[in-house]
């Protein structure tokens, strides 16, 4: 039984926001190849994904799959945060000698 859960639709992502309270927006770029023109065309969707553990941060890049829906929006699930978001270090101004007191 388990066979055929495991052949939902997966997709990946870059998360664009966690505000919400166990939820994250995740922004997915496809690329496909117009049928008339053969022009390739970059198509991106914004996916609401369930965040149980509250583990993904923007600018992650996410796996995400289907589900049964789970609220009007939430139709997907997180399964695995692929890479993190690079950590930029703040800085304090109040520490850095000769900044403004």
């Amino acid at each position: 039984m388990t066979e055929t859960r495991n052949t939902r639709r997966t997709l990946e992502g870059l998360v664009t926001s966690d505000k919400m309270v166990k939820t994250i927006t995740v922004l997915v770029t496809r690329t496909y190849q117009h049928p008339k023109y053969k022009k390739f065309v970059r198509e991106q969707t914004k996916y609401h994904a369930h965040d149980e553990n509250e583990e993904a941060n923007p600018g992650d890049r996410v796996e995400i799959m289907s589900c049964r829906p789970l609220s009007k929006l939430k139709r997907w699930r997180l399964v695995r945060v692929v890479t993190k978001a690079a950590q930029l270090a703040e800085i304090n101004f109040d520490a850095v000698p000769g900044g403004n007191p």
